[in-house]
C-alpha cells in the first residue's frame, strides 16, 4: 500500500480523480523541468533524437551489408532504433516538435514515416490518432480497432497483429458495421463516420500496401523454397518476381524486417494496454492500463517500454515521450493512487473489456 494514498479518493467522480492526476502529474513534470532546464530545449532534443535514431539505422545497416554484424543483431538494433522514431512520430503528431517552423516539422513527419513504411500515412495518422484520444474505448475507436484491439484472442489475432493491411480488411465489415450503428444510436456522427472509413483507406495507400506487399512476396518466396527442399514440387515465383525480390533485399532487411519485429511488438503491448467496448464515455481512467509485467520487456524493447508510459499520456497529452519517461517513476505512483490498473492480465480472456465479456 502507498504511504500517500488519498482515503478519500474512491468517493471522488472519474472527472476529479481524472482532474487531479493530470495536475499532480504535470506538477511534477514542472519540477523535473526546474531541476534539469535543458528539458525544456524540445525541439533541439527532439531533433537530435531523431537524427541519433536514424544515424543508428544507418551504421547497423552498412555494418550488416559489409558483414561485420549478424543478419539477427541488425533487425534487433535497427527495431529498437524505429521504436524510438515512433515515439517522435507520436510527439509529432501532437504537434510537439517545430510547430512554429512547419518546414522541418513536415520533413521529420516524413523521415519517420518513410523509415516505418509499414505505418500508415502520420499526416492521416493524426485525425485517426486524435479521434482515438476523444473516444478511446469505444466501437469506432479506429485506431485502436485496426491493431486488434477488442478482439478475442486466437491464431487469427496473433497473426494479423502486425499486418494492418489483410489484416485490416479481415476486421474492416465488422468495424464498419458498428460505426454505422453507432451513428443510428446517436453516438458518432455520420459525417465523421464517413470521414473516418474514407482515411482509413487512404493512409495505406499507396505505401503501407507496397510495403506489405514485398513482405508477403518475400516470405512466399521462402515458403516456396522450403517447399521445393522438402518435396521438389518445383513450385516457383516467375523470374522477375524472383529479380524484384533480389533488387530489394538492401531495404527488406534493413527496413522492413526490423519494422515488422517493432510492429508486432508495438500493436501487441498497445491493443492489450487499452480497453474496449465497455468503457465508461469520457472515463479516462478506464481507458488504459500500465502494462509493465516483466515478461513483456522484450516486446517492450522494441516500442520504447510503450506499456509503462502510454496511459500517462492519456492524461498528460502534451509532453514529449523522454519526459514520460523519465518522470515516470512519480507519475506511475499517480496513476495508482488514484485507480488506473497495473498489469490486469485478465485483459487477455476478457478480449480487451474494461469489466468483462457480456454473453
Amino acid at each position: 500500500m502507498l504511504s500517500f494514498v488519498d482515503k478519500n479518493h474512491n468517493e471522488l467522480t472519474h472527472q476529479e480523480k481524472s482532474s487531479r492526476i493530470r495536475k499532480e502529474i504535470n506538477q511534477s513534470y514542472e519540477q523535473l523541468k526546474a531541476n534539469y532546464p535543458v528539458l525544456n530545449r524540445q525541439n533541439s532534443i527532439g531533433m537530435a533524437i531523431f537524427l541519433l535514431a536514424i544515424a543508428v539505422i544507418v551504421v547497423a545497416s552498412w555494418a550488416w551489408y559489409r558483414a561485420i554484424i549478424p543478419t539477427w543483431l541488425m533487425i534487433v538494433i535497427n527495431a529498437f532504433a524505429m521504436g524510438v522514431l515512433h515515439e517522435i512520430e507520436h510527439d509529432l503528431i501532437h504537434w510537439l516538435y517545430f510547430k512554429k517552423q512547419k518546414g522541418i516539422h513536415h520533413l521529420m513527419l516524413f523521415g519517420v514515416w518513410i523509415l516505418r513504411p509499414l505505418t500508415v500515412n502520420p499526416w492521416i495518422r493524426r485525425t485517426l490518432h486524435h479521434h482515438h484520444h476523444k473516444f478511446s474505448g469505444t466501437l469506432h475507436d479506429v485506431e485502436e480497432r485496426s491493431v486488434t484491439n477488442g478482439e478475442r484472442w486466437s491464431v487469427k489475432r496473433l497473426l494479423t497483429t502486425a499486418d494492418v493491411v489483410v489484416g485490416g480488411l479481415l476486421r474492416l465489415q465488422r468495424m464498419f458495421s458498428d460505426m454505422d450503428r453507432e451513428v443510428r444510436n446517436g453516438n458518432l456522427k455520420l459525417e465523421t463516420s464517413s470521414r473516418l472509413k474514407r482515411i482509413m483507406f487512404l493512409s495505406i495507400v499507396p505505401v503501407t500496401i507496397a510495403a506489405h506487399v514485398i513482405l508477403y512476396l518475400f516470405f512466399s518466396d521462402i515458403l516456396l523454397d522450403w517447399i521445393n527442399t522438402r518435396f521438389t514440387s518445383g513450385m516457383s515465383f516467375p523470374h522477375d518476381v524472383d529479380n524484384l525480390l533480389i533488387s530489394l533485399e538492401l531495404p527488406i532487411y534493413t527496413v522492413l524486417l526490423p519494422n515488422l519485429l517493432r510492429q508486432f511488438c508495438l500493436h501487441f503491448i498497445t491493443s492489450n494496454m487499452h480497453y474496449f467496448g465497455d468503457v465508461e464515455a469520457g472515463n479516462v481512467i478506464e481507458q488504459t492500463q500500465v502494462l509493465n509485467v516483466w515478461w513483456t520487456y522484450p516486446m517492450q524493447l522494441f516500442c520504447f517500454f510503450f506499456g509503462w508510459t502510454h496511459s500517462i499520456h492519456h492524461f498528460v497529452v502534451n509532453e514529449t515521450f523522454y519526459v514520460r519517461h523519465i518522470g515516470r517513476k512519480k507519475a506511475q505512483e499517480v496513476l495508482k493512487k488514484y485507480g488506473v490498473r497495473f498489469n490486469d492480465l485478465g485483459t487477455f480472456k476478457r478480449a480487451n473489456r474494461f469489466h468483462g465479456i457480456t454473453k
